[in-house]
C-alpha cells in the first residue's frame, strides 16, 4: 500500500483526497480531502447542467490538488501514484479530472491509475471497515445507476441486477422535483417523508415479486406525478409513500439477489450498500433487516463516503496500486463503463449497466 492522490470529477462535485493505504484506520486512511459542491450553480435547474458542471471543474480542480496536498504536508515527490475517475459518469467533467491527473503523472513521474467510479464506490466499504472480506453482495444506488453485484475480488465483478431505466437516486431527485422541494432531492424528500403517512397514497411497486431481478422506478415516479396532479394528497404523505414505495421494491430486489446466492461457495460474507442513496437512513433501516433475515451483517460507509468523493478514488486506487495495476497516459475518458462487461444485456433502451 502507499500514498495515493485520488481525483475525482464524474458529475456534479470536484474532489481531491491523498489516502495512505498502509494506515489501519479510516481517519488515519484519509489524510487531507477536499470537496467542491456545485449545488448552487445547479439548483435553479433542478438537476445537473452537464456543461456548468465541466466549467465548474475546470475553474476549481488545480488550486484544490494544491491545498489537498499542503494539508497533507506533501509534494507531488512525497506521491506514489495518482488515482483519478475515468468514467462512468458526464464525459466532460469525467475528461477535467483525468487530464489533471494525466498532466500530474507525467509531471512528476508518477504512476497514473485510470479508475471506475462505480469500483470506487464498490470497495468504499472496505475503506472504512478493513474487516470486509470478498466476496460480499453489494447494492449501488446512486442517482446514476442502481445495481446489484457479487464482488469477489479486486476488478472481479458479477452483475445480478442493474435498473431497465431510471436509476433510484434519479427517482428521488425527479421526485423532489415534482413536488417542489429543490435540489438535490434525495435528502429533501428524506427529511419531508418524516412528517408523512407512508401508507397514505397508493403507489405501485414496479417488478417487485417478479422472476426479473432488474429495477424499475420510471413508473413509480409517474405514479408520484400524477399523485400530485390530484391534489388529493398532503406533500408529506406523498414523500413518505414514495420512500416505502422505493424501499420496498429495493428490499425484494435484494432479497432475490442474496436468495439466488444461496449454496454459492464461498458464500457471501456481507450485505454491503454504498453509493449516494446509501446515506438514506430508512433505507439502510429496511436493509438492516433483510441482512438479518439472511443472517449476514449489514456493511455501509459513513455518510460522508456515501456521496462522490475523492477518497473512494483514492482507496481504489491504493487497492490497485498494491495488486500491481497501472494505466498508460493514453488511457481514454468513458461516459459508460459497466463493472462487468460480460453481464447478459437487461430489456430496456435506458439501461445503465
Amino acid at each position: 500500500m502507499a500514498l495515493i492522490l485520488g481525483i475525482e470529477s464524474s458529475c456534479d462535485e470536484t474532489a481531491v483526497a491523498v489516502i495512505d493505504g498502509s494506515a489501519s484506520t479510516l481517519d488515519a486512511r484519509i489524510v487531507a480531502q477536499h470537496i467542491a459542491s456545485q449545488d448552487a450553480a445547479h439548483r435553479p435547474y433542478g438537476g445537473v447542467v452537464p456543461e456548468i458542471a465541466a466549467r465548474a471543474h475546470a475553474e476549481v480542480i488545480a488550486p484544490m490538488v494544491a491545498e489537498t496536498l499542503a494539508d497533507a504536508g506533501l509534494t507531488l515527490a512525497g506521491i506514489d501514484a495518482i488515482a483519478a475517475t475515468a468514467g462512468p459518469g458526464l464525459i466532460g467533467g469525467v475528461m477535467v479530472g483525468l487530464v489533471t491527473g494525466k498532466a500530474l503523472a507525467m509531471a512528476s513521474g508518477k504512476p497514473l491509475l485510470a479508475i471506475n467510479h462505480l469500483e470506487g464506490h464498490a470497495l468504499s466499504p472496505r475503506l472504512a471497515d478493513p474487516d470486509l472480506a470478498y466476496p460480499y453482495l453489494l447494492l449501488l444506488v446512486s442517482g446514476g445507476h442502481c445495481q446489484i453485484l457479487e464482488v469477489r475480488g479486486l476488478g472481479d465483478y458479477r452483475r445480478l441486477a442493474t435498473t431497465i431505466d431510471d436509476a433510484l437516486g434519479e427517482a428521488f431527485d425527479k421526485t423532489a422535483k415534482v413536488l417542489g422541494l429543490g435540489y438535490p432531492g434525495g435528502p429533501a424528500v428524506e427529511r419531508l417523508a418524516r412528517a408523512g403517512n407512508p401508507k397514505a397514497v397508493p403507489l405501485p411497486r414496479p417488478l417487485a415479486g417478479t422472476a426479473e431481478p432488474h429495477f424499475s422506478f420510471a413508473g413509480l415516479k409517474s405514479a408520484v406525478l400524477r399523485a400530485h396532479e390530484s391534489g388529493k394528497y398532503a406533500q408529506a404523505d406523498l414523500a413518505a409513500s414514495f420512500q416505502q414505495a422505493a424501499i420496498d421494491c429495493v428490499v425484494d430486489r435484494t432479497a432475490r439477489a442474496l436468495a439466488s446466492l444461496e449454496g454459492s461457495a464461498p458464500p457471501p460474507t456481507a450485505l454491503v450498500v454504498a453509493g449516494g442513496v446509501a446515506a438514506n437512513a430508512a433505507l439502510r433501516g429496511a436493509l438492516e433487516q433483510v441482512a438479518a433475515r439472511a443472517g449476514l451483517a449489514l456493511v455501509a460507509p459513513p455518510v460522508k463516503l456515501c456521496t462522490d468523493n475523492a477518497a473512494m478514488i483514492g482507496w481504489a486506487g491504493a487497492e490497485r496500486f498494491a495488486a500491481g495495476f497501472r494505466d498508460g497516459l493514453d488511457v481514454a475518458a468513458r461516459p459508460r463503463w459497466p463493472l462487468d462487461a460480460n453481464a447478459a444485456p437487461a430489456r430496456g433502451a435506458g439501461v445503465k449497466a
